[in-house]
């Protein structure tokens, strides 16, 4: 049985360089010191910000540069944690970061109070008259739509003193998944025993060709779940009551209403995403099942089948060096400085690919302001790894011409928005890769991976949005928020969607054990936003070419300037109307009645 690695045994190519941040943790120790010593640096202005526009100006400018300093070495440790959690030393720096970033909050929240004590038309006039002031528009106007919802300046404090206790839910969550948690090994068709991990299970043994390995797999990684599946759900359910108090504390009509308004994302937007792709896609994923189920020649589809290839045959291996070529050659349509961003991700080990004991599961960009971006993720060998790794580098690529071009307290923009431009990248490697060739196994090679794309943001974060809105419905009318129960909710919007085209088990039901996105706030649906947004722009630049990169290349530069629907306006999609949506769910049936069609 081939084991698992431990980090230090690593291929270092195939490991990130961390270095480029801090060379040594001496000299990020000594960072924190300063940090900590520093902090008068913005404290400092501390009852003086309705003195007038240089104190206001004073004050912003003093806490964006902490902020930045403070982000890059919150990076540093956190990096570190996720490449091996269970690593003692990390995870000693990870809470002495947090330890800092709490003080520091507790220490920065009277720059919110005192603010938002300045009347309207005074700020409008101080941005006015001072230029210094006026970049910092969008962000003061952002908080002032929370002046309603703001709390006593000693309330504040206070929770901002909290911010690593109330994040401990995240936390718990992660280093459980990560430190403690084991799975049985398994055996595939032939015999030969793999060891199982989350990582393995699903970057590799959930797609496998292999329908031994890929049960079995799935029963060990099932058998794991259950046995921390009251765990898990009181650490949910503790993250959900905490948002239910805190939306009632600050009088927000309801969590959803408050956990939307940081995301400049109406009920309507929130709505509109959930209702039409889960009502509307549901038969063409249907028809998807179905369809494997006759071409694998499966006695029924179940739930652990949903993501085998349909062509097991035809799946070359493809190495991170091949993806990386091809992926390189996808994107030159976004030009050269784009392809500099990525080049320099590729060449000069921004990225962490390796699968090793305690690393993160999943794949992640960490994009923080003054520093290279940092992808971490699990190479498969799959044509699946290289649409994750076109994804990522899409964050990559995004955040980069962001900071070039924007202030950091306008860099990123909202959740809403943020998976336009790693989904985008997904869909111009499918493009490029369609025009390679006219084989029909070719073809269906690559409208499966593009229909990847679309099951994991349309169908999987999709349905964990669905989910995630039936929990908070649950809580805020006041029901336990118990393992039953989750798993009773989970199973209900599975079994919905997939109707009979899906022999759904009881194991089934444990996916809401498999997202660390819950404790994000609404994160998951933005998956489903970002992807239609993207499939919108995709269609413009293959009927429109230049003119539709150029003003695609404008809204990544933007970054987080304008508020999404303004950002998606930009690109030409109007996001407020649900025609994007449902031309996204007809393009998915497209690609489904395409692929029946090579299958006949």
């Amino acid at each position: 049985m081939k084991e698992r690695l431990k980090r230090a045994d690593a291929p270092i190519q195939a490991t990130w360089n961390l270095g480029v941040i801090f060379d040594s943790w001496e000299k990020w120790d000594a960072e924190l010191k300063a940090l900590k010593a520093e902090l008068d640096s913005v404290t400092q202005y501390k009852g003086r910000l309705s003195d007038g526009p240089d104190a206001l100006i004073g004050c912003l400018e003093a806490l964006e540069a902490y902020q930045i300093r403070l982000n890059q070495a919150a990076a540093f440790s956190r990096l570190h944690l996720s490449e091996d959690g269970t690593n003692p030393d990390y995870q000693a720096k990870s809470a002495a970061m947090g330890d800092l970033g709490a003080e520091a909050a507790a220490a920065f929240s009277f720059v919110r109070s005192e603010i938002l004590d300045i009347p309207d038309d005074q700020l409008e006039r101080w941005m006015e008259e001072s230029s210094g002031l006026a970049s910092f528009r969008k962000s003061l106007s952002e908080l002032l739509r929370a002046r309603p919802y703001q709390l006593s300046a000693q309330t504040e404090e206070a929770l901002a003193g909290l911010s690593e206790v109330l994040g401990a839910p995240q936390a718990i969550y992660s280093r459980s998944k990560l430190s403690d948690m084991t799975f049985a090994p398994v055996e595939d068709g032939e015999g030969h025993v793999h060891p199982v991990s989350f990582a393995t299970f699903e970057t590799d043994f959930e797609l496998s060709a292999d329908p031994t390995l890929r049960h079995h797999a799935y029963a060990s990684f099932s058998s794991t779940l259950r046995q921390y599946r009251n765990t898990f759900a009181a650490v949910y359910a503790t993250e959900v009551k905490k948002q239910v108090v805190l939306s009632r504390m600050r009088g927000y009509e309801s969590v959803t209403h408050m956990l939307l308004q940081p995301q400049q994302a109406t009920l309507g937007m929130y709505r509109a995403i959930l209702d039409t792709i889960f009502q509307e896609l549901a038969p063409h994923m249907r028809r998807y099942a179905r369809l494997k189920q006759r071409v694998l020649g499966l006695p029924s589809m179940t739930y652990c089948d949903l993501k085998a290839p349909l062509d097991p045959a035809y799946s070359p291996p493809v190495s991170f060096e091949e993806a990386g070529k091809t992926v390189r050659e996808a994107l030159t349509v976004m030009g050269s400085e784009y392809a500099a961003i990525i080049d320099d991700m590729l060449d000069n080990r921004r990225i962490d690919y390796t699968d090793n004991i305690g690393k993160s599961t999943g794949a992640f960009c960490s994009s923080t302001f003054g520093l290279p971006s940092f992808i971490l993720m699990t190479w498969s060998g799959s044509m699946r790894s290289a649409f994750t790794l076109a994804h990522e580098l899409g964050h990559a690529g995004h955040l980069t011409l962001a900071a070039r071009h924007q202030r950091q307290s306008n860099c990123r923009p909202t959740m809403y928005f943020i998976e336009a431009p790693s989904t985008m990248n997904e869909l111009l490697l499918a493009d490029h890769m369609r025009k390679q060739s006219e084989d029909s196994r070719f073809k269906r090679m690559v409208i499966q991976s593009l229909l990847n794309t679309y099951y994991h943001n349309f169908v999987t974060h999709l349905l964990e949005g669905e989910y995630q809105r039936r929990v908070y419905a649950a809580a805020e009318a006041g029901e336990a928020i118990t393992a039953t129960k989750l798993s009773g909710l989970m199973g209900k919007v599975l079994e919905e969607f997939w109707g009979d085209a899906v022999a759904l088990d009881e194991d089934a039901s444990l996916t809401w054990m498999r997202q660390p996105h819950y404790y994000r706030g609404l994160y998951p649906y933005t998956y489903a936003a970002g992807l239609t947004a993207s499939t919108a722009v995709a269609a413009m630049i293959r009927e429109e070419g230049q003119p539709a990169v150029d003003r695609w290349l404008t809204v990544l530069r933007a970054g987080g300037s304008l508020a999404p629907l303004e950002l998606m306006k930009l690109a030409g999609v109007d996001m407020e109307d649900a025609a994007p949506i449902r031309k996204a769910v007809e393009y998915v049936g497209q690609l489904v009645t395409e692929l029946e069609d090579l299958f006949e």
